[in-house]
């Protein structure tokens, strides 16, 4: 009987440290009137309708056909706006200050019409999506066919996932993006940030360890292979040394680019129109249009115009 009590008086303390205060002083953890927080089960559903929207039968039930196809999208929509609009919910309470209850009279119909405007928006992504596919398709000439590429590419998931993304990244919804990002970077090893803007015809080729940051533009027709980097050379900090948020810091990719394996392009530099950057070059100054960057003997980097 004493052990037994020993035990709970041991448990009993520790919940009591747990629940104090001064050891949640940075998780915001209060829920003041039982609003949602985000969750990553309901994201990632999300995540699985909005590609089954958007490549029928590719994922989701395979048996959709063009007698049954309007019935699969009605109810997989109906159950996407239902989650989309709950999650949208999660994330504006989430990045309200944890200090003050959020107005969730407010609140709800925001994400209604985040929801509304992200639902009616499907289409298009759909008809970029299929640029992606595409392009995918003609630049890898072990691709049997669009099918194979949809089915099998990790890119595809990826780009699909971005795409997502970022279109909630345009309707000002925090949080949730993010988590949507994280998941294809965990399923996939691409690490594409939702704020990143990306052109039509974007392909990935093999694509583990790519990393595309948060301020990055790609235009369109982009090549990438595996391992590159579109990152941030330094960052300006505030007086107390931590880096200043917002500001642009990331590449600009024009169109009709290429850029081998294990290539990593940093800061706010400009690589222009129809350039060639080769594997394994670290890029921190200005590309011109057309030019063609090699790596060389001795490590020095030679610049010709293709």
């Amino acid at each position: 009987m004493e052990s037994n009590n020993h035990r709970e008086d041991k448990i009993a303390a520790t919940v009591k440290e747990l629940s104090r205060p001064e050891n949640l002083q940075s998780v915001c953890h209060m829920r003041w009137q039982g609003e949602p927080l985000p969750s990553q089960q309901a994201v990632e559903e999300i995540v699985d309708l909005c590609r089954a929207l958007l490549f029928p039968g590719f994922f989701g039930y395979g048996d959709v056909n063009k007698f049954n196809i309007e019935y699969h999208t009605g109810i997989r929509t109906e159950r996407l706006f239902s989650l989309l609009v709950n999650q949208i919910t999660a994330g504006l309470c989430f990045s309200v200050d944890c200090s003050k209850a959020p107005d969730l009279d407010s609140i709800k119909p925001q994400a209604e019409e985040k929801a509304l405007q992200f639902i009616t928006s499907l289409p298009q992504l759909r008809q970029i999506l299929g640029t992606d596919v595409r392009a995918t398709y003609l630049g890898d000439p072990a691709a049997i066919s669009t099918d194979e590429v949809i089915y099998c590419y990790p890119a595809i998931r990826a780009i699909a996932n971005h795409r997502i993304a970022h279109r909630l990244i345009e309707l000002q919804v925090p949080i949730i993006p993010r988590m949507i990002s994280e998941l294809a970077h965990r399923e996939t090893g691409i690490d594409i940030h939702p704020g990143a803007t990306i052109g039509e015809s974007f392909t990935i080729d093999h694509g583990t360890g790519v990393v595309i940051g948060a301020t990055a533009i790609i235009g369109k027709n982009v090549k990438l292979y595996q391992g590159v980097t579109l990152g941030a050379k330094s960052f300006d900090t505030d007086d107390d040394g931590n880096p200043v948020k917002g500001i642009p810091r990331h590449p600009i990719i024009g169109d009709n680019v290429v850029i081998y394996s294990n290539a990593s392009i940093l800061g706010r530099i400009n690589v222009g129109n129809n350039a060639v950057i080769g594997g394994n070059i670290w890029v921190t100054e200005d590309v011109a249009e057309g030019e063609k960057l090699v790596q060389a003997k001795a490590n020095n980097i030679l610049r010709f115009k293709q």
